[in-house]
């Protein structure tokens, strides 16, 4: 293979925005590149001459955008001696760490809610050889102990309190920019730990001061309903929510979050789960693009604000017109078939005829 043609990962491509240097032994899986796909049907619904993209993060290495930000973080953690790492997760994290983890050959603790993780994301953990922890507790009770620990123990954290993994997620918007030749209008998100809105619009402003865009979006941020402390401004001791990527009460990066929604003029809203679990199911029969619970609450956002007078959230008349409009899909599908199982429809009984199939046609 001609290496000339082959991203390897998003340190190589965008080495001069990142905290590397030549001493940074680059732990990589190519991740980065996800498509930036048009949505003909969202871009219907809104109307007015707007065009929905859709950023894919599901297709990161791992299967969500936690690939970008674990890439520096672990290539960091090497550079600095680390034999250790470790993190607490609702899942992508603790994926996409045990597999960068690997791929470094050192050591990874995941420490994940009891019987409140996908599936899909548990099994990865195992398989990438991490040692695997339940404890009592959610999210933000996992992030304390990992604080602590990381505090006193010889052991790197790779949670998102570490800004090497804002840096390294904040090339999501490097690459809109690229595709669309500037940023967009309106950039809406899922939000759990408030990571990666904080990150997003990091790059949008690093790309903006380099000259790379003309312009900054508005981030609009989506929390699901049962687990929205930025919106309430207030800590949510026991959060519940389909989507468990962001099933988060107090989120990491919630000051961070804060100062991008304000900063770029946006604002933070909630969806319900059954918006959540609608937005999936339109995205995925209308699209074709699976993703999983916690991606869909940025459709199901920007499906909020449609229909209505003024937006659902920011302080616009309505959508400008002619708006560019992406949405961050954080991870694919698979990584929680349990919850998409649940929707779907029966198996549908048939003799092996031709007869019997062409019935349903």
């Amino acid at each position: 293979m001609n290496r000339q043609f082959h991203d390897r990962g998003i340190i190589a491509r965008y080495r001069e925005y990142l905290p590397v240097t030549e001493a940074t032994p680059v732990v990589s899986l190519d991740e980065g590149s996800t498509p930036l796909i048009y949505s003909p049907r969202l871009s219907a619904m809104v109307s007015r001459g707007c065009e929905v993209y859709v950023k894919y993060e599901g297709l990161n290495p791992t299967g969500s955008f936690k690939d970008r930000g674990m890439t520096v973080a672990i290539s960091k953690a090497v550079e600095e001696g680390s034999q250790a790492v470790i993190c607490a997760s609702t899942g992508n994290t603790s994926a996409a760490a045990a597999a960068y983890a690997a791929r470094a050959g050192i050591s990874c603790i995941v420490l994940l809610p009891a019987g409140k993780i996908a599936m899909g994301k548990l099994v990865q953990a195992f398989m990438y050889g991490a040692k695997v922890v339940a404890i009592d507790g959610n999210f933000d009770d996992a992030l304390r102990l990992v604080r602590d620990i990381g505090g006193t123990e010889p052991v790197s954290i790779v949670n998102s309190i570490n800004p090497h993994r804002i840096e390294g997620q904040k090339t999501a918007a490097f690459e809109i920019i690229e595709e669309l030749g500037g940023a967009p209008d309106l950039h809406i998100l899922p939000v759990g730990n408030a990571g990666n809105i904080t990150a997003y619009w990091k790059g949008y402003l690093e790309f903006h001061a380099k000259g790379r865009s003309s312009s900054l979006p508005r981030m609009l941020g989506f929390q699901a309903a049962g687990a929205a402390p930025i919106y309430h401004d207030r800590i949510v001791p026991n959060p519940e929510t389909v989507a468990s990527a962001i099933r988060i009460g107090n989120p990491a990066s919630w000051q961070q979050a804060t100062a991008a929604i304000r900063d770029s003029h946006g604002a933070i809203d909630i969806v319900t789960d059954l918006e959540i679990l609608d937005a999936q199911r339109f995205l995925a029969s209308r699209e074709g693009i699976f993703v999983e619970p916690a991606s869909a609450a940025s459709i199901a956002g920007l499906l909020k604000c449609l229909g209505k007078q003024r937006c659902a959230v920011c302080p616009l008349p309505a959508i400008p017109e002619g708006a560019r409009i992406v949405c961050t899909l954080t991870g694919h599908g698979l990584k929680d078939p349990d919850i998409a199982r649940e929707q779907c429809g029966r198996i549908i009984p048939a003799k092996a005829e031709k007869a019997e199939i062409m019935k349903l046609l």
